[in-house]
């Protein structure tokens, strides 16, 4: 019988377990015994708590598989490495020096060692190439020097960001925002995402600073990771976090609730069951709920909301909001929202008593809901119109972000005409 293929695991340079493929391509995942003696130890995923049993496929592959690329990214990745899209394993045995959160893959019994740092400082030149090479070389996984690992669709690249320069992070050190050019095709994406999350931050929403630059006619949006802090000396931490795909054990393909992913409902139940902090918590999730609704995000699926572990061995609380884009703004876009409200999912449908189902039948609950449905949209229209006027300022002025404000006046419309017979 052919010996399993092996990675170490690491959690915050803490070795924690063992990551292992059998002949069948199943993935099993084992704690290390001594990390399980440890004072404080900390779970990788609520979906896999501290045992010394292994974990089987069915939990294993969904957790490993969701730290990387999606879909096309994926098959590009996979492409560009030589190894079959369907082999989490052997991408994450190239790419898995630096992942979301705070996880780490080595070859087994490797030495791990920060080597000396040969980080690039990126000019406006190299940048502009860099974004590049991105297109047909997503996450620069065929490069030696960079190892990383991030989920989702886009073209991204994990860098450092110190003072005005963008540094390309070599050796596996943790880095601190994601960068990620405009989709080829949709017109505006950059801009439009740095609009929508500072939209978030001005509404109240927790949301990370999101910038948007060019490099030569390229595009691109800077988003500081919620997944990151500094420390002493400056020094960049990594902080744990896992998506809601990973969480409930569901492999990332089907990640859209109408493929069988989580719905609102079982994400506000998973919160109910392992937040520090569930009520919090749950009506932190139902505002960005209704945020991706009034700004036109139907892409707003169960890998784009994640849980935050903290450096304690405690409860998760919810992440920052993230990964918002009025995908309303373009026509060749699905409507269709990824998370149905009260089994609606599309907008237009929509309406107060559909809302009203995402929360108990009680009046104390519905009254909630209600004021906030209505605050947010009346907020955010206010927001959204100041922010169009301040765009050139910030830096992200498009046309784009005309149809974005339209979409938010429309549907706070929509809200805004039943809500006021309810809340007064």
């Amino acid at each position: 019988m052919t010996d399993p293929r092996k990675l170490d695991v690491y959690l915050r340079d803490q070795f924690v377990g063992l990551l292992e493929q059998d002949a069948e391509a199943n993935l099993t995942f084992t704690y290390d015994e001594r990390y399980l003696a440890t004072p404080g130890a900390c779970i990788i995923s609520v979906s896999m708590p501290l045992t010394a049993a292994s974990y089987t496929n069915a939990t294993t592959k969904p957790f490993f598989s969701g730290l990387l690329p999606d879909e096309s990214a994926r098959v590009r990745l996979a492409n560009a490495l030589g190894v079959s899209d369907s082999n989490p394993f052997g991408l994450l045995e190239i790419i898995g020096g630096d992942c979301a959160g705070a996880l780490e893959l080595h070859p087994h019994n490797g030495k791990v060692e920060r080597q000396n740092s040969d980080d690039e400082v990126l000019d406006e030149a190299q940048l502009a190439n860099l974004l590049h090479e991105l297109r047909g070389d997503p996450l620069l996984g065929s490069r030696d020097d960079v190892r990383l690992s991030l989920a989702g669709v886009q073209d991204k690249i994990a860098v450092n960001v110190s003072g005005k320069n963008i540094v390309l992070v070599k050796n596996g050190e943790p880095t601190t925002h994601i960068l990620k050019p405009a989709i080829q095709g949709l017109d505006g994406t950059a801009e439009n995402e740095a609009f929508c999350m500072t939209l978030a931050s001005r509404v109240g929403l927790n949301a990370p600073h999101a910038q948007c630059f060019k490099a030569k006619d390229t595009a691109y949006v800077l988003v500081a990771r919620f997944d990151r802090s500094n420390g002493d000396n400056d020094v960049v931490n990594r902080l744990h976090q896992e998506d809601f795909c990973q969480a409930l054990s569901i492999p990332p393909e089907l990640k859209y609730e109408e493929e069988g992913g989580p719905g609102i409902e079982k994400s506000i139940n998973l919160i109910q069951r392992v937040a520090n902090q569930p009520a919090a918590d749950r009506l932190a999730f139902l505002r960005m709920q209704i945020f991706h609704f009034l700004v036109g995000n139907a892409d707003a699926h169960a890998k784009n909301v994640a849980l935050l572990h903290s450096l304690e061995p405690s409860a998760p609380t919810l992440a920052p909001l993230y990964d918002v884009v009025c995908t309303a703004a373009y026509p060749a876009l699905t409507k269709n929202i990824a998370m149905r409200v009260g089994g609606r999912n599309v907008p237009d449908t929509i309406r107060l008593k559909h809302w009203l189902t995402l929360v108990p039948n009680t009046r104390a609950s519905q009254q909630l809901l209600a004021k906030e449905l209505k605050h947010l949209s009346n907020i955010v229209v206010n927001e959204a119109e100041w922010l169009l006027r301040d765009s050139a300022h910030l830096g992200f002025d498009h046309p784009v972000l005309r149809s974005i404000v339209k979409v938010v006046k429309a549907r706070s419309t929509q809200i805004l005409s039943e809500v006021d017979n309810v809340t007064g």
